[in-house]
């Protein structure tokens, strides 16, 4: 049998040291607390669905998920933070459908593809909720008003992502004219809602106790079917418009995050996700769990992004 030289040995010694440390390193992750940044601010919708996830998807990849709010120009301060993060598996990025919108309409560099998906987590309908400080009981009211005072009913609203494009696709489906309000994200919203300073948002079925104390008042519902909570809210489509709107959130990671890392987090997204505890907490949000693989979240993201492009081509908001 031919022998190996003894420059041959050391080389292969040297690789197999080489691989012994690193195969147990790939094996360990994570080995200490994972950053997930919710572009949002604190207490808004993103931030109230993600943190009872993060508790349940450190229980299965062992170490804390600790939520970094990294609000900002629309999401994409945060969106910024999380590309430029070192790919290994210690930065997610809680996401939702703004990355393609706020893309599309020329606010963020960012988009979708920058990333490498883990998994989706749950989908939201949106809800147009009212102050009770407007006058109108109803979307019959509140549609009669706005044709007598084009312009002038106001609806806050992130611009150019979800909350943006939601009332402004309501605008359009009935051919009326709104003025919109910038605010970063639902919890500001809401307070100038609650305050009276705007008319009109997008919010959903979390804000149901204020609705029912009768601080705030939803008009209607962009589910295909009235949601078994909120039973006497219409849906857009009983008005005569054709509009279903739910906003979906997932996990991502930096592009080039190791394979064995991103199946570890997609082993432990799914098992979260199927957790009574996190199924209860989205209840309480207004939100269905939404669960896809990694594999089936890409081509979700593939496909809505092209959804997103003609709505904001649609609605005369692409600058790209």
């Amino acid at each position: 049998m031919a022998r190996m030289s003894v420059k041959m040995a050391g080389a292969a010694a040297l690789i197999s040291v080489l691989g012994a440390l690193s195969a147990p390193a790939m094996a360990q992750y994570p080995d200490r607390p994972v950053k997930m940044i919710v572009p949002w601010a604190a207490g808004g919708d993103t931030d109230n669905i993600f943190r009872p996830f993060a508790v349940e998807l450190q229980k299965h990849i062992g170490q804390p998920v600790v939520i970094a709010n990294v609000g900002g120009a629309s999401g994409t301060t945060g969106a910024r933070e999380a590309k430029a993060a070192a790919a290994d598996g210690y930065t997610l990025y809680a996401v939702h459908d703004y990355i393609h919108l706020t893309f599309y309409a020329g606010i963020s560099d960012v988009k979708y593809s920058d990333f490498e998906p883990i998994c989706l987590v749950a989908a939201t309908p949106s809800v147009l909720t009212a102050s009770s400080k407007t006058p109108w009981k109803n979307w019959a009211e509140l549609a009669e008003d706005a044709k007598k005072r084009p312009g002038e009913i106001t609806v806050g609203a992130t611009l150019g992502s979800t909350s943006h494009i939601f009332p402004a696709m309501i605008e359009k489906a009935a051919n009326l004219k709104f003025k919109f309000v910038s605010y970063d994200g639902l919890a500001p919203r809401m307070n100038a809602l609650l305050g009276g300073h705007i008319n009109l948002t997008d919010s959903n079925l979390t804000q149901k106790g204020k609705v029912e104390a009768g601080l705030l008042r939803y008009i209607a519902i962009a589910s295909e079917k009235r949601d078994p909570e909120s039973p006497d809210v219409p849906t857009l489509k009983e008005l005569g418009m054709n509009i279903v709107y739910e906003v979906a959130r997932g996990v991502m990671v930096p592009k080039g995050t190791p394979a064995p890392v991103r199946a570890k987090l997609e082993e432990g997204c799914a098992k979260a996700v199927k957790e009574p505890s996190f199924a209860q907490a989205m209840k309480l949000q207004g939100t269905r769990v939404a669960y896809l693989n990694a594999t089936d979240y890409a081509k979700f993201l593939a496909k809505i992004d092209g959804e997103n492009k003609v709505v904001m081509t649609d609605l005369g908001l692409i600058k790209k």
